[in-house]
């Protein structure tokens, strides 16, 4: 069924994304902040909900390190959307980033043991960094991913993932059950955990209740997994990254096992705000 309003949507969202991949990509990259930073975060309402996420955790903060925190936000936003539709150049520019952190090791041995590996992160700096830099290094690393709720918007969305590393599975039954059988296979595959789960458990997330899904360790304790967290992190210069590889998640319980990706996350959200997308409603219910 038609839905103007997500056409409408979907229409300028395509628009500002032509005109970036018009640019070369070092400009297309800072404009993409830009665009996001002056034009669609005011819109909507990025700015706002920023502030009410940064009001519940750090209710302390001046009023200019809140300004600064939101005008990052929008800027990295801006920017990984723009890089996530430059997949070619995008994977050209990371394959040879610098990968930091012991976790990598772990990583090549269960790969060679035929051993599956969950990777887990958020929305934060860009996280398809790691699947770029170790599609680089031969390894296929699938993807779970949430469909977007505007369907016109989605179709191109999904494609520029899978042009980064494949395959892609959606959230639901039958994208868990590819999931579950890539895995099995002793696959790759990378999940993020910064979203509200209302059938979650109410972990902690930066001081707060959050609701978490517990299906990455579940699936890791149940199929013998590493489960590992690994961040993107945009460097000063806007455009590189290193890839951060933890120490992969000791077996446990799944929400022991949960609760430490929580804090692993929350940890590099306080090193670098700006980096994470505060603008999810991560602690629904609070603000």
């Amino acid at each position: 069924m038609f839905q103007p309003v997500a056409w409408l949507q979907n229409l300028v969202l395509t628009g500002m994304i032509g005109v970036l991949r018009a640019l070369p990509y070092r400009w297309r990259i800072p404009v993409g902040g830009w665009l996001m930073r002056v034009l669609v975060a005011p819109l909507a309402g990025y700015g706002d909900r920023v502030r009410a996420n940064l009001a519940l955790i750090w209710p302390e903060l001046p009023k200019d390190r809140v300004t600064r925190i939101i005008r990052g936000v929008c800027d990295n936003a801006g920017r990984t959307l723009a890089e996530l539709y430059s997949p070619k150049e995008f994977k050209a520019l990371v394959a040879d980033a610098r990968v930091i952190g012991p976790g990598l090791d772990p990583i090549l041995r269960a790969q060679a043991e035929g051993r599956g590996v969950i990777l887990i992160s958020g929305h934060f700096g860009n996280h398809d960094i790691a699947r770029a830099v170790l599609a680089s290094k031969g390894l296929r690393v699938a993807a779970l991913y949430r469909p977007q709720s505007n369907a016109y918007f989605d179709v191109h969305f999904a494609a520029t993932i899978r042009a980064i590393s494949e395959p892609l599975f959606a959230r639901g039954r039958r994208g868990l059950g590819e999931l579950v059988t890539h895995l099995r296979k002793g696959g790759v595959v990378g999940m993020l955990i910064d979203q509200h789960f209302s059938s979650g458990a109410p972990l902690d997330f930066l001081g707060r209740p959050a609701m978490t899904s517990l299906s990455a360790a579940e699936m890791a304790l149940k199929y013998n997994c590493l489960l590992v967290p690994v961040y993107g992190i945009r460097l000063p210069d806007g455009l590189h990254f290193d890839l951060l590889v933890e120490d992969p998640i000791l077996h446990s319980d799944a929400r022991t096992m949960t609760q430490a990706l929580n804090d692993s996350l929350a940890a590099q959200v306080r090193l670098r705000p700006e980096q994470w997308f505060w603008v999810h409603r991560r602690w629904k219910g609070s603000t």
